[in-house]
């Protein structure tokens, strides 16, 4: 059975994955599922997990009882709440509802810390499963490329890794050698990305203006699939002056961009 993602806004759809993949809270290991379903819900444009139910660590699932909140879940009305690591989790796992999922467990993983770590295979992921319809490619360029920020040009490099990453602009990650690192501030900003790992270094302009914070980051050990970013600088797109061989890009509009402080 394979059931491809349509657009975003129909119904729930799903397709089986063949990857091993396993999920922790405390030290417990409370999924291992050797044949985990990719759901693609309504109006959310990443995948989460399902799996069968014999794949759970059940007995550490509590069943609410309480009012599911309307559309959470594409119709889910069963939420469990997760006893596991010291601690209780509500509302950490639930059921899809008909009969094309029955047997089947899902997780939370947007924007809640309901299972420590999620690894496929023995690589730790992050933030949501990787869709298998995405491709990330990291290609190491001889383009010229500037950044500008507030009319002073702040990188200026011949060898650049271009990081295409589908329906996202391309980013740039310059070495660091090429950036001009002294006109900014370290920050404390961290992010973590499924297709790169985690961005552990930030920086903000320290030259004053209209300019969004942690502009610029960098990934220390990004994942295999993309080492070739390993320590070098990227910028938003979206709020810097970028120049590709002479041509000065048009700036795209994404929700990555942070507003500034007032």
């Amino acid at each position: 059975m394979l059931r491809r993602p349509p657009d975003p806004a129909g119904s729930v759809t799903w397709e089986p994955s063949e990857r091993w993949v396993r999920g922790t809270k405390g030290g417990v290991t409370v999924v291992d599922s050797r044949r985990p379903v990719l759901v693609w819900e309504p109006g959310r444009p990443v995948p989460l997990y399902a799996f069968p139910r014999e794949d759970v660590r059940t007995d550490l699932l509590r069943e609410t009882g309480r009012p599911a909140a309307t559309g959470r879940h594409a119709g889910a009305t069963v939420f469990y709440d997760l006893d596991a690591g010291g601690g209780t989790v509500t509302d950490a796992a639930w059921t899809y509802p008909g009969e094309e999922l029955a047997g089947y467990l899902s997780f939370e993983w947007f924007g809640r810390d309901v299972l420590d770590h999620w690894y496929e295979e023995d690589e730790e992921i992050f933030v949501h499963p990787r869709d298998p319809h995405k491709r990330v490619d990291a290609l190491p360029s001889a383009r010229h490329v500037q950044v500008g920020i507030e009319g002073t040009i702040v990188a200026d490099t011949r060898s650049p890794v271009l990081l295409f990453e589908t329906a996202l602009p391309v980013r740039y990650y310059l070495p660091r050698e090429d950036v001009r690192l002294d006109l900014f501030t370290p920050s404390g900003h961290r992010t973590r990305c499924p297709y790169k790992g985690e961005a552990t270094a930030y920086w903000s302009w320290a030259g004053g203006g209209d300019v969004p914070p942690d502009i610029a980051w960098s990934y220390p050990d990004p994942l295999p699939a993309v080492g070739a970013i390993r320590d070098r600088v990227a910028f938003y797109n979206e709020a810097v002056d970028l120049i590709v061989d002479g041509e000065r890009l048009e700036r795209p509009a994404t929700g990555f961009i942070r507003p500034r402080p007032r």
